[in-house]
């Protein structure tokens, strides 16, 4: 938190300066605060701050007081998303600092759409974020629908350091393309198949569809049970891949690898679903399984940027100040999964609600880490 603080303090305001009543470090402090605080919209906000005010004036110059919440939005509208990004890459670089461990770090990339910033007369921003397996955001790129995340992976690539790491994505990122800056960037890959790769998927799914060649792959199962269902999930990978044709067309690719879950209700109802994968990693089907099933971490940050705050629900219209408000989620769920609130262990949505009972005390403790 200090090194935000210290950061936050070199932004470059390019408002007339006599014109400005409040400065853009106090409003990018106020709404990760406020954020922190349980507060989802700019209302919210300002009314956080009023009622905080000598408090945040502990690390906040607040030259005229609490700016309203249509002051808040409008100058916030124009803190540079460039600006927040690379806060966002040196928290990547401190959190990766450890260089001793041995275990393949997995980077899930995926899209989510902000439901709140689309209208009638404007896409709403689609925004591709990398996600750690240990649910923290990385990093994420801007795009006005979701086809551009074709182009918006590489240029998400670039500006992570990933070399070493696993890179997972959903089907849309499977292009020879990405799959070439993964490689050149040294890092491995996991890519899921789908129908837009027909013809790779075909040949794949036919692969595996022959019981001799079941046989011959690694293979390994998990049993899960939970609410009364069981899940058994079962992994298949080979590195003969000799037969397919194309692979000279994907960069590094190694082996592929099948997926089976087959979910058993109460009643002993059964639904099964198979899914496909090409890989740059050589035969060892631990890493595989691990990688494919350490996707859901990007899913879980999306499903963290709905129910812990409430990401849909805000109808913030202008595109910039909604694109920023979502790097400051993720900035606050970084920070929130790293610390404790309260006595006992609590859920990310419960920790904010707690932070908000007492501000003083608990943002006084995360600024203090």
């Amino acid at each position: 938190m200090k090194a935000l603080l210290d950061y936050v303090s070199t932004v470059v305001d390019m408002r007339q300066e006599k014109k400005v009543l409040h400065k853009m470090m106090d409003i990018i402090m106020l709404v990760f605060f406020a954020m922190l605080a349980n507060a989802d919209d700019w209302v919210e906000m300002e009314v956080f701050g009023k009622e905080h005010e000598k408090f945040l004036r502990n690390y906040l110059e607040l030259p005229n007081g609490i700016p309203s919440h249509d002051t808040i939005q409008r100058v916030f509208a124009m803190v540079p998303s460039e600006f927040l990004e690379n806060f966002q890459k040196q928290w990547n670089e401190m959190l990766n600092s450890d260089e001793g461990n041995k275990i393949k770090r997995l980077l899930a990339i995926d899209g989510k759409t902000q439901r709140g910033n689309g209208s009638k007369n404007q896409k709403a921003n689609h925004i591709v974020s990398a996600v750690d397996e240990k649910g923290f955001c990385l990093g994420q790129k801007r795009v006005e629908e979701k086809t551009n995340e074709i182009k918006a992976i590489p240029e998400l690539l670039d500006c992570l350091n990933i070399k070493g790491t696993i890179i997972t994505t959903d089907a849309m990122g499977t292009q020879t393309a990405i799959v070439k800056k993964i490689r050149q960037k040294r890092a491995d890959y996991v890519l899921a198949l789908k129908a837009n790769q027909g013809n790779l998927l075909e040949d794949v799914r036919l692969y595996f569809s022959e019981d001799e060649f079941l046989k011959k792959c690694a293979y390994k199962k998990t049993v899960e049970k939970a609410r009364g269902k069981t899940e058994k999930r079962e992994y298949w990978q080979t590195d003969d891949i000799s037969w397919l044709s194309q692979k000279k067309g994907w960069a590094g690719l190694k082996t592929v690898i099948l997926t089976r879950n087959t979910v058993t209700g109460k009643e002993g109802e059964t639904s099964t679903e198979e899914r496909y994968f090409i890989s740059s990693l050589p035969a060892g089907i631990e890493e595989a399984a691990r990688a494919v099933r350490g996707h859901w971490m990007v899913e879980s940050c999306h499903w963290h940027l709905d129910v812990t705050f409430r990401e849909d629900g805000n109808h913030t219209i202008e595109k910039q100040a909604a694109y920023n408000l979502n790097i400051m989620r993720k900035l606050s769920l970084n920070i929130l999964k790293l610390i404790e609130v309260g006595s006992k262990s609590l859920s990310l949505k419960k920790k904010r609600y707690a932070i908000g009972t007492n501000p003083e005390k608990h943002l006084e403790q995360i600024i203090n880490l």
